[in-house]
């Protein structure tokens, strides 16, 4: 699976869960919104994480 940023920006927008971490990340972490949606996505959709089947519907 490979990470798409539409995509990704897309399952956030649908996901209020991951709205909200994503700006938990943005701010405990300090990173700018492309680096936090790539750090987002490696811990909750790749590799059988919570959201990959959704992202997976989202990409095709």
């Amino acid at each position: 699976m490979k990470y798409t940023k539409s995509t990704m920006l897309k399952l956030v927008n649908e996901e209020r869960e991951l709205h909200d971490e994503l700006k938990r990340i943005k701010s405990e972490m300090g990173l700018e919104k492309n680096l936090a949606l790539k750090a987002l996505y490696h811990s909750t959709v790749a590799d059988g994480g919570r959201y990959q089947e959704r992202y997976q519907e989202l990409d095709r």
